[in-house]
C-alpha cells in the first residue's frame, strides 16, 4: 500500500490467512476510512488528484464488502457497499481527469456486485459508455491504467480470482484491458465489460466456497525455509505481516 492506512490493511490480510473473514472486513473498513480521510500528506481528499490515491480507500471498502459476504454477514456487506457507492459518487466532483469518472463508475458497479445488490450490469454499461466518451481526451490509456485509482479498481477482482486459481495471477493485464491502446476509449471500456462478465460469478463462487484469498504480494516458488502446514506447498507469498502460502493463503511454518 502507498497510503497511510494505520496498518489495517495488513491486519485484514492476517485475518484472511486464519479464515476470520468478519474481522478482515472490519479491518479493511477501518483502513478504507482512514485512507479516505487522509490518503497522503500532499493529497486533499476533496480535491483533484491526477493519480487518484484515494482509490486505495475505496479498494479497502470493496474488499471489506466481499469479506463480509464470505463471512455470512450479508446485511453488513450491503451496508458497506452502500457506503462505498456513496463515497464514490461524492468523489466524482473531485476526480475529473479524463477517464477518472468512468473508473469511479467501475467502482460503483463493483460495490453492487460485492454487496449482492441489483443494478451492477447497468452500472458497468454506464462506465463503459463513459470511457468511450472520454477516449479522445486520453493521451495514454496504458499510463492512466497504472495510476493508483485504476490499479485499486482492478485489485479486488484479481484478489477474488486468484483464490480460485491455485493462488496464481488469474486475471492478467491483457485480459482486463482492450487489445488496441490506440483506441483509448475502447481499451479502457473493456475493463467494465470484462468485469460485467466475470466479477459476479467470481464473488458468488467465493461465497459458496467460503474463502477469500490474500492479495498477491512478493512471491517465491520452492522456498526452502517455509512450508504450508495446510496443503504442504513451499510456494510462498509475502502478504500482511507474515509469510503465507501462495496456494491457499494460510500462514506458513519455518522448516
Amino acid at each position: 500500500m502507498n497510503t497511510d492506512d494505520g496498518g489495517h490493511h495488513d491486519a485484514a490480510v492476517d485475518a484472511l490467512a486464519v479464515r476470520e473473514y468478519e474481522r478482515a472486513g472490519n479491518r479493511y473498513t477501518r483502513g478504507g476510512r482512514r485512507v479516505l480521510a487522509d490518503p497522503r500528506p500532499e493529497v486533499d481528499p476533496f480535491g483533484p488528484d491526477e493519480k487518484g490515491w484515494i482509490g486505495q480507500g475505496l479498494q479497502q471498502l470493496l474488499a471489506a464488502t466481499v469479506a463480509y459476504r464470505i463471512a455470512g454477514a450479508d446485511a453488513r456487506a450491503a451496508r458497506r457497499a452502500a457506503e462505498g457507492i456513496a463515497v464514490t459518487r461524492d468523489l466524482e466532483s473531485a476526480l475529473r481527469r479524463p477517464g477518472q469518472t468512468a473508473c469511479l463508475g467501475e467502482f460503483v458497479a463493483d460495490f453492487r456486485v460485492g454487496g449482492g445488490l441489483d443494478g451492477a450490469e447497468e452500472a458497468y454499461d454506464d462506465a463503459a459508455t463513459e470511457y468511450e466518451a472520454a477516449g479522445d481526451e486520453i493521451d495514454s490509456p496504458q499510463a492512466l491504467a497504472t495510476t493508483p485509482l485504476f490499479e485499486a479498481a482492478a485489485a479486488t477482482i484479481k484478489q477474488v480470482a486468484r483464490g480460485q486459481d491455485d493462488g496464481e495471477i488469474a486475471i492478467k493485464w491483457e485480459s482486463l484491458h482492450g487489445a488496441d491502446p490506440s483506441r483509448p476509449g475502447e481499451f479502457l471500456a473493456h475493463r467494465a465489460r470484462f468485469k460485467k462478465q466475470r466479477f459476479r460469478g467470481l464473488v458468488d463462487r467465493a461465497v459458496d466456497e467460503g474463502r477469500l484469498a490474500a492479495p498477491r504480494g512478493t512471491t517465491e516458488y520452492n522456498n526452502d525455509g517455509h512450508r504450508c502446514p495446510n496443503c504442504g506447498s513451499n510456494h510462498v507469498n509475502w502478504a500482511g505481516t507474515g509469510i503465507l502460502c501462495l496456494r491457499c493463503s494460510r500462514p506458513t511454518e519455518s522448516i
